[in-house]
């Protein structure tokens, strides 16, 4: 095989030439990287993130870095320094986030290929809200430094994740392989799968809890109608119930995670959460509201027993070996990404818990992919997440590709001559 033979440019080089674009918070050389956050002087990657030299060295071609809220902690794309990412299905509505930016491009038409992040469903809403297919993987196998933020707490990459977007399912199996990581869980992408050998679980709720809202009536149909499609047996996981406590017991109670109070521009006094909200309430803030309320959160999970947090942690793991049982090696569980389709601006406010359809698998470290199943009455797109065991990520992808074949997948958002023209998603390059 020639070294510019067509097998050698396809084995090496499989992204040749096609545009991709990154997160801003995702480091590329030369491109700003301050994940949203204002400083005086614009933060300039110096290096490419591994899973960036990784995309170049297979061919790919950076276009752009693109919006997202700051430092991450929203799924609502705004910040202050770009300004707000709206949904090309209706532009009075958000495309959700953290990933927003990317999912505007792809579900835009704008690009093919997107790398986002995912640690409370970062990259998954976004794509259910705008019509597209996100996968957070399997920890560690797709490397997660170069990211801000970032933490040096041991177990950081249990829960974040670099992951792959793509406007097409059947793109995420090639994007995934481009960007995996040579030292971290080998992924058998390239194993043919036959849906007909997948064991099928689902569940349209949260379980016994009532914590989240339930589905709205468009897609409690369009999730049973999928369960039935696939011949997915009904279980009631009780444990599921837990998802709200062990996901913020797991994730608010790590150590040095980047917030606006632990990194400063060069010069700059240490933010203090009192005086930071004190100065967010008086219109003084550089900062958005949940980067303010952050450093209030973790305080209040010191306040909480450790005893408490020891059987929260107890939970996560029977909750594991409840998944690793039910699924084994053959199986896949269908679950909700989010109770509604992208509803308008800022609504996510009062919408905090239903993130928890999405965290409890960054908690419990399984695969899963967000699936485009159609657009509802309102002509906005709907999702379901695939759930696969840790390594099983072939599966979950799998499943996205059939159904893509069977429900459509992407849909082209309405022309611009249709929305007002107030303009639409801020990016960067």
């Amino acid at each position: 095989m020639g070294i510019n033979s067509v097998e050698s440019m396809e084995e090496l080089t499989p992204l040749l030439g096609i545009p991709v674009t990154v997160k801003e918070s995702i480091a590329v050389k030369g491109m700003t990287n301050q994940a949203g956050r204002v400083f005086k002087t614009p933060q300039i990657a110096k290096s490419d993130a591994p899973v960036v030299e990784q995309i170049k060295r297979s061919g790919g071609i950076i276009l752009l870095v693109s919006n997202t809220p700051e430092l991450c902690l929203l799924w609502e794309t705004y910040n202050n320094v770009t300004g707000q990412t709206k949904n090309p299905y209706d532009l009075k509505r958000t495309p959700g986030g953290s990933s927003g930016g990317e999912a505007a491009l792809l579900a835009s038409g704008a690009s093919l290929l997107g790398l986002t992040s995912d640690i409370g469903g970062s990259s998954r809403l976004p794509a259910m809200f705008s019509g597209i297919w996100g996968h957070k993987p399997t920890p560690y196998a797709v490397s997660f430094r170069g990211h801000h933020p970032t933490s040096d707490f041991p177990k950081w990459g249990d829960f974040f994740t670099i992951a792959p977007m793509t406007r097409y399912a059947k793109d995420l199996p090639l994007l995934l392989k481009c960007m995996s990581d040579p030292t971290g869980p080998k992924l058998t992408l390239d194993r043919p799968i036959s849906v007909n050998g997948i064991r099928f679980f689902f569940m349209d709720n949260d379980g016994p809890s009532g914590m989240m809202r339930p589905l709205s009536r468009d897609l409690h149909a369009a999730i049973n109608r999928v369960a039935t499609d696939f011949n997915a047996k009904r279980v009631n996981i009780r444990k599921m119930k837990w998802s709200l406590d062990i996901s913020l017991s797991a994730m608010l109670t790590m150590k040095n995670i980047e917030t606006i109070y632990h990194k400063t521009e060069e010069g700059e006094e240490p933010k203090t959460v009192c005086k930071e909200t004190v100065k967010y309430f008086f219109g003084c803030s550089d900062s958005i509201l949940p980067s303010v309320i952050f450093g209030h959160l973790q305080n209040f999970m010191k306040i909480i027993p450790n005893s408490r947090h020891k059987h929260l942690a107890s939970i996560i793991e029977a909750l594991k070996t409840e998944f690793k049982e039910m699924l084994g090696n053959d199986g896949v569980f269908l679950y909700p990404t989010f109770p509604n389709t992208a509803h308008q601006h800022y609504q996510i406010y009062h919408k905090l818990l239903e993130p928890m359809y999405m965290a409890i698998f960054n908690t419990l470290g399984l695969p899963v992919t967000n699936c485009m199943i159609g657009l509802d009455r309102r002509n906005l797109p709907m999702g379901i997440q695939v759930v696969a065991n840790p390594g099983q990520d072939h599966l979950s992808l799998a499943v996205a590709r059939e159904m893509e074949r069977r429900y459509g997948g992407w849909v082209r958002p309405p022309s611009e001559d249709s929305h007002s023209s107030s303009g639409s998603s801020k990016q960067r390059g």
